[in-house]
């Protein structure tokens, strides 16, 4: 009876919704600074834990506590198993609890540089960031990290939370040396407020109650602060409203709706809407929920939006206030956080996701990248893992967004790699490029179906891909003539032809090779724009470039060859010589020995070259073209 009448009266305390509304808050820093004692501290402070949580949490403490006496608070939120053994904090783990004053949603962040990927997913939704530095190490390159980061992903307020001052003898020189050390760093940054707080999250000083050993420290609690710093929602509902549609709602012949939750703004039946990317406009008729209809909605609820008539809508398209639409644009410039080991290469395509738009997207450049530790503007060509940029970027067709400073919600993105689906990187878009506006597709009366009918064929793209001295330009060459002979109209594409021209400013690093195919796939789409037969003979070593120069045809014009011969009888045949230099290491970056090629998974067409020969090769080739229909 007693255990259910606490339960009944945690339950209560969490359903009570103080004055100050809800804050979203996480903690972050370099590992061991303390961040999940800070959380497992506030919520037992809190008195929300359960008689039968806090003997499990003192058995725990001894199973696998690192705590020397006491109560380890960090393993109420070090949940994984990992997470135990190592004692480090590995996934994002959210906690919520209460005051009087308000509620919070916290979210303990991992400090260790590997996991600062799932940080940033922390930061992404946060009012607040407490950075932990322990008193002892000062602030570290990790420090400074989560700070820009926090101030990236659009946090506005910053508590300096100087933990573990029970192991510096409390002392107000070392608080105040790291609080200079750190403002030097974080006050030239977006910061609306940046809170400084001695604190000991293992012995609860100046947690919540004020420390007896701290006298000299007149500033308040961490929970004072917590409950009394500024969260108005006010910025987001004033905003002109934005509706990302999420689903387009259609159970029966009568009813048609699109769901989603309101980025920003408020929305009232009767109201003009207009979809971003057509200018088609209606008026709201009505505001549907689980619960009913409503007569107005506001940022943050999540709503089904019926108009008074019919126009074309999808998902991914973003509803908007007429009076103040947002921008669309297909080139941009945004602030980049790279998650994962491979490199960000301009060019390379990626998926990008905003809001319930998915799109193509390529870094066009990258203007420069952040020095952690100084917040220097640095020159680069690549980001690696925990780097942060400025790049240009360039989506295969417009979207609409806001700028990130203006709205979080409509400015930010995170892209994904198109072969494994793992998110690579997130982006804040600072803004539209005016080039993006300025230049206009110009309609042409003659078209590629005209020009290909002049020529009495279809266009294609042959695409020979496959290792140096596999054949490609051999087979492509014979593939050519046998066309031409048949009365066709083509044009031959080799890779070391146009590096004589075209692209021979470009190198063989990794991002020199995707510029190179980037700018081939765009010649070659002319070409088939002017209905020609092309044949591109390319080593082209990377997956996603073969696909990106695949979409940038029409349905069925791209073929892709492999011309797969073993590396070993490459090597033999060696008719430039390329390999013996390569291993007497005078060539660097040569695919196959120490550059690596991703082979096709499905090619239109597999060629053994080192079984058959290039004639034999080259008739497989005309064959295909013919069962495809685009020669007779």
């Amino acid at each position: 009876m007693i255990e259910t009448s606490v339960r009944r009266d945690i339950m209560e305390r969490l359903t009570r919704a103080g004055e100050g509304g809800v804050l979203r808050f996480i903690t972050c820093g370099s590992v061991d600074d303390g961040k999940s004692t800070l959380i497992g501290r506030l919520l037992y402070d809190s008195k929300l834990l359960l008689e039968d949580q806090i003997a499990i949490l003192e058995r725990d403490s001894r199973r696998h506590g690192t705590a020397s006496d006491g109560i380890d608070f960090a393993l109420l939120l070090d949940g994984l198993e990992a997470e135990r053994e190592q004692g480090i904090t590995i996934d994002v783990a959210y906690r919520f609890f209460n005051t009087e004053k308000r509620k919070f949603i916290v979210a303990d962040t991992p400090g260790h540089e590997q996991y600062t990927r799932n940080m940033a997913t922390g930061a992404s939704t946060a009012d607040l960031a407490i950075i932990l530095v322990d008193v002892r190490k000062g602030v570290l390159t990790q420090t400074r990290r989560h700070t820009y980061i926090a101030n990236m992903m659009g946090i506005r307020h910053a508590v300096l939370a100087v933990n573990k001052m029970d192991l510096a003898s409390y002392s107000p020189a070392h608080f105040h040396r790291i609080v200079s050390d750190y403002l030097q760093i974080a006050e030239h940054l977006g910061f609306s407020t940046i809170t400084p707080i001695p604190i000991s999250a293992q012995f609860g000083d100046n947690i919540f109650q004020r420390s007896q050993a701290m006298s000299w420290y007149n500033g308040p609690t961490l929970m004072e602060h917590l409950e009394n710093v500024d969260n108005s929602t006010e910025k987001k509902i004033a905003f002109a409203f934005r509706f990302p549609v999420q689903w387009v709602n259609r159970p029966n012949l009568d009813f048609r709706g699109f769901s989603g939750s309101i980025a920003a703004g408020s929305i009232a039946r009767d109201d003009d809407i207009v979809v971003a990317h057509s200018g088609k406009s209606a008026k709201v008729k009505r505001i549907v929920t689980a619960e009913g209809d409503l007569e107005h909605a506001s940022a943050g609820e999540a709503i089904t939006l019926v108009l008074d008539r019919e126009i074309d809508i999808a998902r991914g398209d973003m509803l908007a206030d007429p009076q103040s639409r947002p921008e669309v644009s297909d080139q941009f410039a945004a602030e980049i956080l790279w998650m994962t080991e491979e490199e960000m290469l301009p060019s390379r395509s990626y998926l990008m996701k905003t809001g319930g738009q998915i799109v193509p997207v390529s870094v066009t450049s990258l203007k420069h990248k952040l020095n952690v530790n100084t917040f220097d503007k640095e020159p680069g060509t690549a980001l690696k893992l925990n780097e942060i940029g400025v790049c240009t970027l360039s989506t295969a067709r417009p979207i609409a967004f806001d700028v990130y400073d203006d709205q979080r919600e409509t400015g930010s993105f995170i892209l994904i790699d198109r072969f494994s689906n793992q998110t690579v990187g997130a982006g804040m878009i600072e803004f539209s490029l005016r080039r993006a506006s300025n230049i206009h597709t110009h309609a042409m009366d003659m078209d590629k179906t005209q020009r290909a009918e002049l020529k009495g064929q279809k266009p294609a793209v042959l695409w020979f891909t496959g290792l140096s001295g596999a054949g490609k330009s051999t087979v492509a060459n014979l593939v050519e003539r046998k066309l031409v002979e048949a009365g066709r109209h083509t044009y031959s594409l080799d890779g070391d032809n146009v590096r004589h021209g075209l692209n021979r400013d470009l190198g063989f690093t990794d991002a020199d090779r995707v510029e190179n195919i980037r700018r081939i796939g765009e010649v070659a789409k002319l070409m088939a724009d002017a209905g020609l037969i092309v044949t591109c003979s390319f080593i082209s070593p990377f997956r996603s470039e073969r696909q990106m120069v695949r979409e940038l045809m029409e349905e069925g014009e791209f073929i892709e060859v492999f011309v797969d011969t073993p590396l070993e009888v490459c090597i033999k045949r060696d008719p430039k010589g390329l390999y013996k230099k390569a291993h007497a290491g005078e060539i660097k970056n040569f695919t196959g020995f120490d550059s690596p090629y991703e082979a096709p998974e499905a090619p239109e067409l597999h060629l053994h070259t080192g079984e058959l020969s290039p004639e034999n090769a080259a008739e497989q080739v005309i064959q295909k073209l013919i069962d495809r229909g685009l020669i007779g």
